[in-house]
């Protein structure tokens, strides 16, 4: 494998890294997250402006033909900004889907808008009882002549209270649990019978929980064949949590950065706490932990996207060590920040947030060593 980039995405990850430093800062970030929709539309646009938007779909849909090794080198970067748009909610999740099984009217009725920054989509892939097992989906579609009637319930709908448009996977044949069965639906989130409870989650960013009742909608609303929508969402979803494991790569570098650098102006003893040989171990653990996330990333992510029999393990492994050393990475940097690494002012605790949320997203670490395991 060459683990090289290539020189369009080292002008990808070059152009991120300017706009994080140039007009991205942690107070400017912390305005975004504070607002009534949870991030920057005037960010969001420029994201759009940028091509940022279309890097992982085909040229024929409008897109720079991207795969997983390029939203590695975008995420990796927005984690190191703590960014708190909307990438993976529109992007990754509900482009992922449309790019997979839209068909080319669809594709230009809704990704064409996404890509664009026009319209908010989220995918609504949890419910109440089903964990992390995308399969388990108890809401249901039934056939109504031309129409579809959806009833059932999902939660933490990343960027659902802002969403324009909900796609979402519902049973319409089959047990509770069947990987057959699941349909996909592009609900506009103005249609009668959706009701959406949004809140702020832990790490900054939005959530919602949704319901629908009695929700009717046209056929061709329909994305993909009826009852075959589990391949789309499945491989939805690994991407998902490729590109959270790469964010959180480039959080733990950021925590392992900066506690370094607190080491070396804070004194104790009338010297700076970074001469005291614990503390040089544990940042030397830091640093160990952020190299191996990097490479195992890597490997994961380019094993994907060349489509290889190991794809599955690859996600679950990258996941499990993020879940585990990137757990310890953050709480290292908030022990040696001392009491201020938990106070709201400090950007390390929005970090340590952050990757803590990343943590039980798409499987926490314990699921995905069941995975392995199995």
């Amino acid at each position: 494998m060459d683990f090289s980039l290539n020189e369009v995405q080292e002008m990808l990850a070059d152009s991120i890294d300017k706009f994080i430093d140039n007009e991205y800062a942690f107070d400017t970030r912390q305005k975004f997250a504070a607002s009534d929709a949870g991030f920057s539309a005037d960010v969001w646009s420029t994201f759009a402006e940028l091509g940022w938007t279309a890097v992982p779909f085909g040229e024929d849909d409008g897109g720079f033909n991207g795969d997983q090794v390029d939203i590695m080198v975008m995420m990796q970067r927005f984690g190191r900004g703590l960014l708190v748009e909307p990438y993976l909610a529109n992007i990754v999740l509900a482009g992922g889907i449309l790019k997979r099984v839209g068909s080319a009217a669809q594709k230009q009725q809704w990704l064409q808008p996404i890509m664009a920054g026009e319209l908010q989509a989220s995918l609504a892939f949890t419910e109440p009882q089903a964990r992390y097992d995308i399969a388990n989906i108890a809401t249901t579609a039934s056939a109504d002549d031309a129409e579809w009637i959806l009833n059932g319930q999902k939660g933490v709908v990343f960027n659902g209270g802002t969403s324009d448009l909900i796609i979402v996977p519902a049973r319409t044949s089959g047990n509770q649990n069947d990987e057959s069965g699941i349909t996909l639906f592009a609900v506009p989130t103005d249609t009668a019978g959706v009701s959406l409870n949004a809140y702020h989650t832990v790490d900054g960013l939005r959530a919602a929980e949704l319901t629908l009742k009695d929700v009717r909608v046209s056929g061709d609303t329909m994305l993909g064949g009826t009852g075959d929508g589990f391949a789309a969402l499945d491989a939805t979803i690994d991407d998902a949590t490729l590109a959270i494991c790469a964010e959180a790569v480039g959080i733990m570098q950021v925590l392992k950065d900066k506690t370094v650098e607190y080491s070396k102006s804070r004194s104790q003893f009338g010297v700076p706490i970074g001469s005291f040989q614990a503390l040089q171990h544990r940042m030397v653990d830091m640093l160990t932990a952020c190299e191996q996330a990097q490479s195992l990333l890597l490997w994961a992510t380019m094993t994907v996207a060349e489509g290889g029999a190991e794809a599955k393990r690859a996600v679950s492994s990258i996941k499990y060590l993020i879940g585990t050393s990137g757990q310890t990475v953050g709480e290292e940097a908030v022990q040696l920040h001392g009491g201020m690494g938990v106070t709201w002012d400090l950007d390390v605790a929005h970090y340590f947030k952050r990757l803590t949320a990343i943590n039980q997203l798409f499987g926490n670490a314990d699921w995905h060593l069941d995975q392995l395991a199995a």
